[in-house]
């Protein structure tokens, strides 16, 4: 755990000044740390609403300057690099970065690359990671191309690092778009949007005439409000897990994540279910597509009266239902990650 590492550094007492801590979130340990001098950059929604209800100050995107900071380790190569460049944007000269991360998650090849920029030392191993320390040279000493930048993930699509299927259009959406019917209902929600590239396709289908476009990752909602343009979409930062409308609508789309971090967690698919249930009419209809193996399929029939398998291969299926029940789309949901 990055808490154990924590304390194999600091002994329980953490920098003095301000400190920037990057991509802390919910189950971090952050018990050592003065929430009036701590800023944490978190694009989570779950993790950003937690971390202020514990009294932190949270963005999106870093504020001001700091006397030190921390950069938690991601599993995407080119989102812990853009954590790093913002770090040092953020830290004069001379300041102690620490850097913490998991073995699975390549702390070895970010130790190795940081050694040959700038002075690393107090390298600490525990709990299948390490934490070190960065004395921060003067301007210019990470390359340029560390620092978060645009990709052309589709012609007139754009996504940037850390979002899910950054490199282009996930292939569960792009065949999930390819069973959508050619008319679609009038009101509709594309629930954990992404980027954007299954909300335009919807915006193709004739009908639709409002879409609202939810999503837990702020950096690939304003992606998605970059490469979708129509007026008739909506955009909501928002757990898609307990997203609400005041009116409900006639139409879900969603690939939905079944990831917890690395480890597979069906039970996430099943609470975006339940969730599409809930801001759908008796009438409205879901259309998802999820990989082969997940059963999904008992979840749908507890909270939608018609459930049915429109297609797919061996890699995926594509299901609809409508009918939602409306004392069983409630309960108990977990907390969406990615994908």
């Amino acid at each position: 755990m990055a808490s154990s590492r924590l304390e194999l550094v600091f002994g329980g007492t953490p920098p003095e000044g301000r400190i920037l801590l990057i991509g802390a979130g919910a189950d971090s340990d952050l018990v050592h740390f003065d929430p009036a001098r701590t800023q944490i950059v978190q694009r989570m929604f779950p993790d950003v609403a937690a971390l202020k209800g514990q009294g932190f100050q949270s963005v999106t995107e870093a504020e001001g300057d700091f006397d030190a900071g921390i950069v938690f380790l991601p599993r995407a190569r080119a989102e812990a690099r853009a954590r790093i460049a913002t770090a040092a944007e953020h830290l004069p000269p001379g300041a102690s970065l620490w850097i913490d991360g998991q073995k699975t998650d390549g702390i070895d090849s970010v130790l190795k690359e940081l050694r040959g920029l700038a002075p690393v030392d107090e390298v600490q191993s525990r709990a299948h990671g390490k934490i070190f320390r960065m004395e921060l040279p003067a301007p210019g000493w990470l390359p340029k191309d560390w620092a978060a930048r645009d990709h052309e993930a589709a012609p007139g699509f754009v996504t940037r690092p850390g979002v899910f299927s950054a490199d282009g259009p996930d292939p569960a959406s792009q065949a999930l778009a390819a069973h959508l019917p050619d008319k679609l209902p009038t009101r509709m929600v594309d629930l954990g949007a992404g980027w954007g590239w299954l909300s335009a396709q919807v915006l193709t289908r004739p009908g639709v005439e409002v879409l609202h476009l939810v999503e837990a990752d702020a950096v690939a909602l304003d992606c998605a409000r970059r490469n979708v343009t129509d007026p008739r979409a909506h955009f909501h930062w928002a757990n898609a897990l307990d997203f609400r409308l005041s009116e409900p609508v006639n139409g879900v789309v969603m690939n939905p994540p079944f990831h917890e971090g690395r480890a597979a967690d069906p039970k996430l698919g099943a609470g975006f279910i339940r969730a599409a249930a809930s801001l759908l009419t008796g009438a409205g209809r879901l259309w998802m597509v999820a990989n082969r193996h997940l059963p999904y399929e008992q979840t749908l029939r507890e909270v939608f009266g018609d459930v049915a398998e429109l297609g797919g291969d061996s890699r995926f299926k594509i299901l609809t239902a409508t009918g939602a029940k409306r004392g069983g789309a409630r309960g108990s949901i977990p907390k969406g990650r990615r994908r």
